[in-house]
């Protein structure tokens, strides 16, 4: 698919804000001027307060489906698990309506175009999926997706990566970074590409993003992480209080999780001299974009973003953290039925229209 083929599939309804106007971005996008590179600055951190029954409700229902399995994949993960038909059965979840959606093939994996109601090609997000790096796909996803097309009103590329146990962690990377150059051969400047991801798709959101600004090409105008995973060593994630009462994830499921990606790395270094990976919260993060992460405030990732905002910040880089109150992992996920997954997108709608700038904030 090339740029052409995306005008031309909503060309009727493209916005205002053109992709020539230089004002369409400027140094006050996510609230305020950018701090020169390197240079500290604090954390914008706001706690989002109350919780609804739907989402204590949805909590319950985690607690009793997706913990248990992931407490028994933790005992067998070296056993080959089905995982693929999760994001197969997802098929019947469809994107909100009036969205549009084809497919891209890039270098190593498949790839969708994505545009929700009110969409434009003006603007574009580079969606990685979360899933633990082993589950989930295009289709588990595609009406998250789209409704923050919708919000945004930007089109979204999201990238069905290679995933554990076929492949490593820096495969994943490496199609994150194919999808970026894929976006940019195809007429979009790095100032009209932010790039997401949600969980393991958090930890690729600010990966992708240190592997474009190590391979030389200019980054994108911004990043946002939802529940995201930072750190592999999981020390400080199960000293946390949140360890024990996270209703998603059981404490044996996440040293699990880090010694599957340590085996494959060493395989991958050994067999084919992959190169060792930095977590984020590790990383020179001061080439990196203003940024925003949401998180639930009793889940088991809440200590990775939270360290992971003191890092940005240390670094010179705008981050905004945003901490829903008793909110599950990933809770933008069930906006459906969740009001705090709905005020959420919302939130990043407001986020992605800042980093391009008060042209197309002023076209809402």
């Amino acid at each position: 698919m090339t740029r052409s083929n995306v005008l031309r599939l909503i060309e009727p309804g493209r916005g205002s804000a053109r992709r020539s106007d230089p004002a369409v971005r400027t140094p006050s996008s996510a609230g305020g001027a950018a701090p020169a590179a390197g240079v500290a600055t604090t954390v914008r951190r706001q706690h989002m307060r109350g919780v609804s029954l739907q989402s204590q409700l949805v909590s319950r229902a985690l607690s009793v489906t997706a913990r248990p399995t992931f407490s028994l994949w933790s005992y067998t993960s070296r056993l080959a698990w089905p995982v693929g038909m999760l994001d197969a059965a997802a098929t019947a979840l469809p994107a909100v309506d009036g969205t549009q959606h084809q497919p891209v093939r890039l270098q190593n994996c498949d790839a969708e175009w994505i545009q929700g109601p009110g969409a434009t090609t003006d603007h574009v997000v580079l969606y990685l999926h979360g899933g633990a790096f082993l589950c989930c796909g295009l289709r588990t996803h595609r009406r998250m997706v789209s409704r923050i097309s919708a919000v945004s009103r930007s089109s979204v590329l999201a990238v069905d990566y290679r995933m554990l146990p076929h492949h490593t962690i820096s495969d994943a990377i490496a199609d994150g970074v194919d999808a970026y150059k894929w976006l940019l051969a195809n007429g979009y400047s790095a100032e009209d590409i932010v790039v997401a991801g949600d969980s393991a798709g958090g930890y690729l959101a600010f990966e992708v993003p240190l592997a474009i600004a190590e391979a030389g090409l200019p980054g994108p105008a911004g990043i946002v992480a939802m529940s995201p995973l930072t750190e592999m060593d999981p020390t400080r994630k199960l000293a946390h209080r949140n360890s024990r009462h996270c209703a998603m994830f059981p404490r044996r499921a996440v040293p699990a999780l880090s010694r599957l990606s340590d085996r494959l790395d060493e395989q991958a270094m050994t067999n084919r001299g992959q190169l060792p990976r930095v977590c984020p919260v590790d990383a020179d993060l001061t080439q990196l974009p203003p940024t925003l992460i949401q998180v639930g405030s009793h889940e088991m990732l809440y200590p990775d973003s939270a360290l992971m905002a003191e890092r940005l910040a240390a670094a010179g880089v705008p981050c905004e953290l945003q901490v829903w109150d008793h909110q599950p992992h990933v809770f933008q996920v069930f906006a459906d039925v969740i009001p705090e997954g709905h005020d959420a997108i919302a939130e990043i709608g407001r986020f992605l229209r800042s980093s391009w700038g008060p042209l197309l904030t002023a076209v809402e």
